[in-house]
């Protein structure tokens, strides 16, 4: 259902949720750390999610083998590096990367401000390398608290010429988005965008919250915003995007089903939305899988796929001059 005419976009995938499972196994030999398994096929059941194990803390679960071999700087520059070649190798023509330097450090104690740096050179040597388009987005992971997010974010913004944007993720119930209004203000004083995880595990008041109290131009997941007829419309209006993640949504039971995803509801209202893999490594899926058997199984029309992939490019952290030469790009390169 790809359209290969437009360039293929993602705009909401976790580094740190998207490890091979190879690289995990070399890396743990190579430190000496304990896994349950010794071979690809034996370690897959420990990190994938499945049918079998559902609901968000057997997701959580599954990022233990993956933070537990971020050991050093080489080791996060590797997985930075690896990330962009999985996207070249999905046909992805720009994508995201975002990161929690706070969450990939703790496990080894490393410095966040390392992993920030690490990860940055990993992303843009794989960019040289691929031919593949990237850019950053650091993570303030809020389950942490409203006073660690500040040194997250000091570590976060001693890079900022690496990075466009800031989210916020993790337990969005018991963090809400207004904790963190001066932590946003700061990342708006220093000329980068916003994005934020809300209306996933919470309604549409954590949705306004993010728009209002930390100024979100995009909303990660927000699927929840078609419980507030309002908010859908201002949505619409405001061409505030939702970066989907229907099989992630799943399998943290956000929803029941595909069938049940709210994505087609929203999309048949006018708001914007782009499809995505959030953690691929732990979904076992990529960009191809979303688009070919989550989209419709959701429900959505072949237009309202292809626009989505239109949408993606224009809700992209890019400039309009840099979209007009990513569009040129893909079109002459498929005409050879």
């Amino acid at each position: 259902m790809i359209d290969h005419s437009l360039p293929l976009v993602e705009l909401h995938r976790h580094l740190d949720g998207s490890i091979r499972l190879e690289t995990i196994l070399e890396l743990a030999d190579q430190h000496g750390i304990a896994l349950p398994a010794n071979d690809v096929a034996g370690l897959a059941p420990y990190v994938h999610i499945d049918k079998s194990a559902p609901g968000l803390m057997a997701f959580i679960d599954r990022f233990e083998h993956m933070t537990g071999v971020l050991v050093d700087a080489d080791a996060c520059r590797r997985v930075a590096y690896e990330n962009v070649e999985d996207a070249k190798r999905e046909g992805i023509d720009y994508i995201e990367l975002r990161y929690s330097p706070w969450f990939m450090a703790e496990t080894h104690a490393m410095n966040p401000s390392e992993v920030m740096e690490a990860c940055a050179d990993g992303i843009r040597a794989a960019e040289r390398d691929t031919g593949v388009r990237a850019n950053i987005i650091g993570i303030l992971s809020r389950t942490y608290g409203v006073d660690t997010c500040l040194k997250e974010l000091d570590a976060i913004l001693a890079h900022r010429d690496h990075i466009v944007a800031v989210d916020l993720a993790g337990d969005e119930v018991g963090f809400p988005a207004y904790l963190f209004q001066e932590h946003f203000k700061r990342v708006r004083d220093a000329g980068l965008h916003v994005t934020i995880h809300a209306g996933e595990a919470d309604g549409p008041q954590s949705v306004w919250s993010a728009i209002h109290d930390l100024g979100a131009e995009r909303i990660g997941h927000g699927f929840r915003s078609v419980e507030d007829a309002e908010l859908v419309a201002y949505l619409a209006e405001n061409e505030i995007g939702l970066e989907s993640c229907p099989t992630s949504n799943l399998h943290i039971s956000a929803v029941e089903s595909y069938a049940s995803h709210p994505i087609k509801q929203l999309a048949d209202q006018g708001v914007k939305f782009c499809l995505n893999t959030d953690d691929p490594g732990i979904s076992a899926i990529n960009i191809v899988h979303e688009y070919d058997v989550a989209a419709t199984a959701v429900g959505l029309s072949h237009e309202q796929i292809r626009q989505s992939q239109i949408d993606a490019l224009d809700m992209a952290f890019l400039s309009p001059q840099e979209k007009s030469r990513l569009q040129l790009k893909v079109t002459q390169g498929r005409a050879l």
